[in-house]
């Protein structure tokens, strides 16, 4: 993120980029970027160490065995089957501290931690040249990997699964399996940093905090608010039980996992999947839980319950019929102002505005910045972009009622600033009908 970014209150920023503010009307180029991106630091067994990686739905189904070390359909991983089910993209990162890589005499996992244990090394002689061997890979008896015809351990090369030590000297085994796999010790606060820290150069729609521990779910929560506010990178942050945070970019999930094994946050990776994967003009709003985990709805079976856990600005799963569903997509924004009113507290709202910037940013960045001259011809040219892109989210119904005349682009304080002043009205789905009926 080397381009400057957030919000301004006066015209002072040194860095080049993109400044946006949103506040609310007093009451008296056009590509949309796409959704569908989360950011998960995650404990895992299995995976690459110290780095982000990006898989994809296609990549989760075609080879979950060798990105996360286990076969699709298996319980290891069904909170990131319920990510994928409304996600595109995951950028993944490795929680991990102390973790080690099982080894044996003849190779090394190739990751960090337990699954590595899983692997064993079978050698066996040549049928047609008795002098060479076959050596193959297994992971929990699967064969995933087998080279053959090799004199000695200098001729194998490493594949998805281990590394082989080229000084090894080979020699017939039924199978030596690999030992000494760890995922090390708990993970924490320090691990998630580092995550952090590692994610900050990646553009994503939310991300997941994963963690029961309170302080973790600060870190989580300073990060989203510095990132939004004073960055300008657009995500939100989805948790569970996050207490008091106040923040439009903040997603409070309330209900727990309570399945046998489950971790108590487990509706967190629905969630954030689902956060992530909604178009900008739609809602979440009365949408359909089919995650994997059990979720307790004992504290949302009443409407007192349901009004009280809403106003406090919870996102919540209830029941309704056989079906669990999101009671309402709603962030915890509840400190409403003249200038941020109850419309900030509505994640469809967040969705458009954060398109908005983002696409703006984009925009600018990559067309005007240090492009286009700050002249009338210039500026005309940016107001044209501008409308356009925003007549682009009145046809998909994402925003409604756009005047253009509204938009003004004129010279900013210096002669290399630009001011932009709009009006938008962004579109939500309905949620409540009132009906008054008149019997004649």
């Amino acid at each position: 993120m080397a381009l400057g970014g957030g919000t301004f209150l006066t015209q002072n920023k040194v860095l080049p980029g993109t400044y946006h503010n949103f506040i609310s009307a007093a009451r008296a180029f056009v590509n949309l970027s796409d959704r569908g991106y989360v950011g998960l630091p995650i404990a895992l067994d299995w995976g690459p160490d110290g780095e982000v990686f990006a898989v994809t739905q296609e990549d989760l189904q075609k080879n979950s065995r060798k990105i996360f070390g286990y076969d699709y359909t298996d319980p290891k991983l069904k909170g990131i089957r319920d990510i994928f089910k409304n996600a595109i993209t995951v950028y993944f990162y490795k929680l991990a501290v102390n973790a080690k890589a099982a080894s044996n005499t003849y190779a090394t996992a190739k990751y960090k931690g337990v699954r590595g244990n899983d692997i064993k090394i079978v050698i066996q002689a040549n049928v047609d040249e008795p002098a060479k061997f076959d050596v193959q890979t297994y992971l929990n008896n699967v064969l995933v990997s087998e080279q053959n015809a090799v004199s000695n351990a200098a001729e194998l090369v490493s594949n998805d699964y281990v590394t082989f030590k080229s000084g090894a000297t080979l020699a017939v085994t039924a199978g030596t399996p690999l030992s000494g796999g760890s995922n090390g010790d708990a993970v924490t606060g320090g691990a998630h940093q580092e995550a952090l820290d590692a994610l900050e150069a990646y553009g994503f729609n939310t991300i997941g905090c994963l963690s029961n521990e309170q302080t973790v779910k600060f870190l989580y929560i300073e990060y989203t608010k510095r990132l939004r506010d004073q960055v300008g990178a657009k995500f939100q942050l989805v948790g569970h039980k996050l207490g008091t945070a106040d923040h439009e970019g903040i997603i409070d999930v309330q209900n727990d996992a309570i399945g046998e094994g489950e971790d108590v946050f487990g509706a967190v990776y629905w969630s954030v999947g689902a956060q992530a994967g909604v178009a900008v003009n739609k809602s979440n709003t009365n949408k359909r839980y089919d995650g994997e985990f059990t979720i307790d709805m004992a504290e949302t079976k009443t409407q007192s319950q349901l009004t009280a856990l809403l106003k406090a600005g919870k996102y919540v799963f209830h029941r309704v019929g056989e079906e669990t569903r999101v009671l309402e997509d709603v962030n915890t924004f509840t400190s409403f102002t003249v200038d941020k009113n109850e419309d900030f507290s509505m994640n469809q709202v967040i969705r458009v505005l954060d398109q908005i910037a983002i696409d703006t940013a984009n925009l600018f960045n990559t067309r005007y910045l240090g492009k286009v001259p700050n002249d009338d011809s210039g500026r005309v040219s940016l107001w044209g972009d501008i409308v356009a892109h925003r007549k682009e989210l009145q046809r998909i119904r994402a925003i409604q009622n756009f005047d253009s005349e509204q938009v003004k682009v004129a010279q900013g304080s210096s002669k290399k600033s630009v001011v932009v002043d709009e009006v938008v009205i962004p579109t939500v789905a309905m949620s409540q009908l009132y009906i008054t009926t008149t019997v004649a």
